[in-house]
């Protein structure tokens, strides 16, 4: 599974608000910091897999499946493609 944002979804730093923001025309969605770090590596190249090993620099208990559980549920939304 490799996941990028989609078409109309923009990922943007709030420095007022020091957090990550999801937006889209119609709707903001602020961001906590895990799902922050995963979305920052979903650039369309990158898999599951390669995105769980790179979170494990900061996060001791990341697997997969939560990744993957994370993404889904951002792709119900219409947020993320998963491909």
């Amino acid at each position: 599974m490799i996941p990028r944002l989609a078409a109309h979804v923009a990922l943007h730093w709030q420095p007022a608000r020091g957090t990550w923001l999801l937006t889209r025309p119609e709707s903001v969605v602020v961001l906590n910091e895990t799902a922050a770090d995963i979305l920052t590596l979903c650039d369309g190249v990158r898999d599951v897999h390669e995105i769980t090993r790179m979170l494990r620099g900061g996060y001791d208990d990341v697997e997969p499946a939560d990744v993957e559980e994370l993404l889904a549920d951002l792709a119900r939304q219409r947020l993320v493609v998963l491909t």
